[in-house]
């Protein structure tokens, strides 16, 4: 891709010499304002006696499951891991008593089988299901694995161990088995309301079938099979019958290439009696997508894609419009029912207890936060519960139906858990916790922008001022792109832990005296499936590379930037846009940190799609290289910090080896730090920091402040 005349007049800037001017002093370090516990993995007990809250709290690598419960509501630690150890803590799952609660402890294994290990531990590690008493108490491991399922019945647990189906007591300590040996890798386990069966997804890789197990017959069948790919099981309320969704084989399209139609997706209901829909075998369709526009399935964050509401009405996201809305459909059949209408997108869903209404998340009425909403699943008038200038995500209605809790933020104040009761103010489930040193007061409010991308396209950022710009004065400034790239940097602390890091390092690099702009680029999300799926953007053309330059050139005509001293960062896919700016604008961007970013598209494609083969599609595979950095280093003369752990499992480490190996053959200056062990998202907090301190001192050292 040509850069357009109009960038090539602008851009006559003579390469940068390391920056000599004096570090300025900042207000606060990396290690304070990365420093409040972050709050994740929000769930509601089932029981609806029960009105108590339980979520992961993260302190500085030291991750513990935490529960608030009436009347008090005051959040308590249950477990009580004391270190930076690295190990995840996920899917929490409360049993139905509320007495319990089940999680994950320790990360998924790579395609070799090894758990993540940051800490290069030579004894063993692993990934396993646990459960802990509500009150505390010592945890007991159920059995290696994922992926838990706690029965109705409140005895037993089912989780996924090496593709298979296995389950435990919670009552006796030796009844882990598996439960089920079969063909395929099994995921997305279903109860059925009454304990009886257990429904979940036999992924046979080109095609997938929605399975059904029978706990007392101990047999196995596959429900309405076909060449397609079925997921998302929903049982009924009263255990009768099975939605799921089919996705049409052949319907996905490379990744990283836009997707704006296919073949259309559809919902089915089968009859669990006799497996069969409107003829022996068979399912019933009760919804298909239109062909066009929303004729490719996207999915909201939510537990299950399908939620079976009151009234036999079954609840789906669907983009018909343009945005990800929701949609309800009766269990007969016929016309979807628009839930939520207008120009933005739902993103966290789930059900009330008695099913009757959606409680979401949602940018409506105000593009760059997420508010909390609820609407009735048979349609109505959409009900705004939170507004102003925070931010709250992760709805999560109480047990008793009486509150609602979710996480809630601001421009300073960090993610914490709240509750709110019918229209009152939110109340902090864990006061006090945040340390007296966080850097609250010293933050600064970003401020929303747009500007044009090179071809004209309208971007959307975050602009962070320096406390004490004066008028005249032309500061340093960085440019920060986020991963995904289906995300969206907010005017606020981020619900997504990596990018409240990041967040947090754009804050302290304003502090630093920085100019910081964040930049939510086309193919990210919030703003519209056309946005998303723009044309050209990644392995297909890199359209994005339009609005890293629009960026660049916003920045270097404001009175406030030196536009001889912009620098770049990102990780991820962010790392893949900083390693092209460097690559293709060397003279606009004056330095760079990219943390594990994509290099080579044809490499990258391989890790998501193995039997992808560049030289059986020769045409896509020239493009794709063509949309990478690697295509480019001949012109790449500004210095990068590379920063990358080596048992990444999203972006393949020799990405980076392989660049670092073209640079140096060029001459170019190039940092690196390497973390041994650590994967994609770094999993301990010691990592994060150092990580961060590095790439200060980088831009420090070019930039100068």
């Amino acid at each position: 891709m040509t850069p357009p005349l109009r960038y090539l007049a602008l851009v006559t800037l003579a390469p940068l010499a390391p920056a000599a001017l004096p570090a300025q002093q900042s207000g606060f370090t990396i290690e304070q304002v990365m420093s409040a516990p972050f709050p994740d993995e929000l769930t509601a007990a089932p029981a609806p006696t029960s009105g108590a809250v339980a979520w992961v709290s993260n302190v500085r690598g030291v991750r513990n499951i935490w529960v608030a419960a009436p009347p008090d509501y005051v959040g308590r630690a249950v477990t009580a891991y004391t270190s930076d150890d690295g190990q995840e803590i996920a899917e929490l799952r409360c049993t139905p008593d509320a007495r319990a609660i089940v999680y994950v402890r320790g990360g998924d294994a790579n395609d070799k089988g090894e758990y993540p290990n940051p800490h290069s531990l030579v004894t063993r590690v692993e990934q396993a299901v646990w459960v802990v008493l509500a009150s505390g108490g010592a945890p007991r491991r159920i059995g290696e694995g994922h992926g838990p399922a706690v029965s109705p019945k409140g005895d037993r647990v089912a989780f996924i161990s090496h593709g298979q189906v296995w389950w435990g007591s919670f009552t006796d300590s030796t009844a882990t088995d598996q439960l089920i040996r079969a063909r395929g890798t099994a995921r997305s386990l279903r109860w059925s309301p009454d304990g009886s069966k257990l429904a979940f997804v036999s992924d046979r890789g080109d095609h997938a079938f929605v399975a059904l197990y029978d706990v007392v017959t101990k047999t196995l069948r596959y429900l309405d099979p076909s060449v397609d790919s079925d997921g998302e099981p929903a049982w009924s309320p009263d255990g009768r019958r099975i939605a799921f969704l089919r996705i049409p084989a052949g319907a996905e399209g490379m990744p990283f290439t836009p997707q704006r139609s296919g073949q259309p997706w559809s919902i089915r209901v089968v009859d669990v009696a006799t497996g069969a829909g409107a003829g022996a075998g068979a399912g019933r369709e009760v919804w298909v997508a239109d062909s066009g526009r929303g004729s490719v399935f996207r999915e909201i964050v939510a537990a299950n894609q399908i939620l079976w509401g009151a009234g036999d009405r079954i609840v789906f996201p669907w983009e018909k419009d343009g945005w990800t809305h929701l949609y309800s459909v009766p269990l007969a059949g016929g016309r979807a029912t628009l839930l939520t209408p207008g120009g933005f997108e739902v993103e966290h869903v789930t059900l009330s207890p008695d099913r009757a209404t959606v409680v979401f998340s949602s940018n409506q009425d105000d593009i760059e936060r997420r508010h909390i909403w609820t609407v009735p699943v048979a349609g109505g008038q959409p009900t705004r519960l939170t507004r102003g200038t925070g931010l709250e995500w992760t709805p999560m209605m109480t047990g008793d139906g009486r509150a609602i809790a979710f996480i809630q933020a601001g421009t300073r104040t960090p993610p914490h858990p709240v509750l709110q009761v019918g229209g009152g103010t939110p109340r902090d489930l864990a006061p006090g916790v945040v340390p007296a040193d966080f850097p609250e007061a010293a933050l600064v409010d970003p401020q929303p922008v747009v500007f044009p991308g090179v071809d004209g396209l309208p971007v959307h950022g975050q602009l962070f001022l320096p406390r004490g710009l004066k008028g005249g004065e032309r500061r340093p400034a960085v440019i920060f792109f986020h991963g995904g790239s289906r995300r969206q940097m907010l005017l606020g602390w981020h619900y997504f832990y990596y990018y409240r890091n990041a967040y947090a390092l754009n804050q302290y690099l304003a502090s630093r005296g920085y100019v910081v702009l964040s930049v939510n680029y086309r193919s990210g999300i919030a703003y519209g499936m056309e946005f998303r799926e723009a044309l050209h953007y990644g392995a297909q053309g890199a359209s994005e590379f339009n609005d890293v330059l629009g960026a660049g050139l916003y920045l270097g005509t404001r009175p406030d930037v030196d536009a001889k001293r912009i620098g770049l960062w990102g990780g991820s896919y962010g790392g893949f846009l900083t390693a092209m700016g460097l690559a293709r604008a060397s003279d606009l961007f004056a330095a760079g940190v990219d943390l594990h970013g994509v290099h080579d598209w044809n490499v990258e494609i391989q890790n998501w799609v193995p039997s992808y083969d560049p030289s059986k599609q020769a045409d896509a595979a020239k493009l794709a290289y063509e949309s990478s950095p690697i295509a480019y280093v001949k012109d790449w003369r500004s210095p990068v910090l590379l920063i990358h752990g080596d048992d990444d499992r999203n972006v393949q480490f020799s990405q980076t080896v392989q660049l670092a190996t073209a640079l140096r053959a060029r001459g170019v200056k190039v940092d690196q730090l390497i973390l041994p062990d650590e994967i994609h998202d770094f999993l301990t907090h010691a990592d994060w920091v150092a990580a961060y301190e590095a790439a200060a001192e980088f831009f420090r050292k070019w930039l100068g402040r």
